[in-house]
């Protein structure tokens, strides 16, 4: 079997300001461009990955410049040597945020081979919800000529004996401690220790691919080790870049490239501190009629809220929270479709749902809670959920660009 997973070399920054250095994933606080500039403002000019991420909120804002102006600043800061190099290691991730502590997770790489986004995949790494093929080419024009990836991709493995991360976190102070700062923007506080035996940890998550285990979770051995948490678009988009790339390589180049493998985080589902969130809904270009038909449209024994014009009025959906989302999910893509164009925004926590409905004036959709012990199951048998399903934590909880790993040859190593 080929390695899924590999202990890659990996960059973190040295001297530099840490609370500066490290932003939220480039896909939050979409609805929210103040957020945005707010950080611009605290960033100032010192280094910070601001500079070499697009927020998808400025995705239709000078983009050729802004995507010229980040590879421009990945090399400054390559050859700046602000890196240190953390060689053939994993690194455990220590996550306070605003609502949990001690939120464990594992960086590693994974080999982009093992992934396929496409429904009832029978790959080891697999997409959990719909990917929206559109959204991958202005993501790829980025990483096109960028020297190195952030990861903000989180894989869950289902690991219902908690055998893996979990007494590897219990014994994180024996680990050496590789950075330790506070989050800018609410974000709480994170820590990074490195793990050097790496073959180890392999070792115990290959054996959640034994038949015998796999076959009394799911009824068969399915092949599926890695379910696609977080960062499902920016993986798709690694994988297009290989797909491209690796044609122009040899067998022995193709084996070895930087770019055939992704950074990723690493977490358990059964964590407690692992918490699934629902991913609300902001519409504009539609009014009380839009919120008519989906109460003459949708039914269920389940109810679901609905904010406009600061009244909350209820619908009915399925009480099955997977079936809720899709009727709804499928309601906003009909009434695009067939009555009339709207816009839709994806918010994550009551809180900024609400805020921002003041803002535009649109309705809001607080949708169903997808409940996260079903997931594994729910993707052997249905192949994929709807788009922006769900969310692991609020905004804020989500995870901070911090540690770098190179897609590129030539990054200058100043290890």
């Amino acid at each position: 079997m080929n390695d899924i997973i590999n202990a890659q070399d990996i960059l973190i920054p040295k001297d530099v300001d840490l609370f500066k250095w490290a932003v939220v994933a480039c896909d939050q606080f979409n609805a929210q461009p103040d957020y945005w500039n707010e950080l611009d403002k605290l960033v100032g000019d010192a280094p910070s990955t601001l500079r070499i991420i697009y927020p998808e909120v400025f995705l239709d804002c000078d983009t050729d410049k802004r995507i010229a102006a980040i590879n421009e600043k990945m090399a400054e800061y390559c050859s700046a040597g602000i890196f240190r190099t953390v060689k053939n290691s994993f690194i455990l991730v220590e996550r306070d945020t605003k609502l949990v502590k001690g939120r464990a997770g594992l960086i590693m790489a994974v080999d982009l081979e093992s992934y396929e986004y496409a429904p009832f995949s029978q790959t080891p790494v697999r997409a959990t919800e719909k990917t929206l093929v559109e959204r991958i080419p202005p993501r790829a024009k980025i990483r096109e000529h960028a020297s190195m990836e952030l990861p903000h991709i989180i894989l869950l493995i289902d690991d219902e004996k908690k055998e893996i991360i979990e007494p590897l976190f219990e014994k994180r102070g024996e680990l050496e401690l590789l950075y330790s700062t506070p989050l800018n923007m609410n974000g709480g506080h994170i820590k990074g220790y490195r793990v050097e035996n790496t073959e180890e940890i392999k070792s115990k998550i290959y054996a959640l691919l034994a038949p015998e285990r796999q076959k009394r979770k799911y009824g068969t051995a399915s092949n599926f080790l890695f379910a696609v948490g977080d960062g499902n678009h920016s993986l798709a988009t690694a994988k297009a870049h290989w797909d491209k790339l690796k044609e122009l390589l040899t067998p022995e180049e193709k084996r070895t490239h930087p770019a055939r493998f992704a950074l990723v985080e690493v977490m358990n589902v059964h964590e407690e501190s692992l918490v699934f969130d629902s991913i609300n809904r902001i519409i504009t270009g539609a009014g009380q009629e839009f919120i008519d038909a989906m109460k003459n449209e949708l039914s269920g024994s389940g109810k679901t809220e609905v904010l406009f014009e600061g009244k909350i009025q209820t619908v009915s959906v399925s009480a099955n929270s997977a079936k809720a989302i899709t009727q709804i999910t499928d309601f906003i893509d009909r009434y695009n479709a067939d009555v009339s164009p709207i816009n839709v925004e994806f918010v994550h926590g009551r809180e900024h749902l609400v805020s921002t409905c003041k803002q535009t004036g649109g309705i809001g959709l607080f949708m169903p809670v997808f409940d996260k012990s079903q997931l594994f199951g729910y993707i052997l048998k249905k192949g994929i959920l709807p788009k922006k399903a769900f969310s692991m934590g609020e905004a804020e909880e989500k995870r901070y660009y911090l540690e770098c790993h190179k897609i590129v040859r030539e990054v200058v190593d100043n290890g």
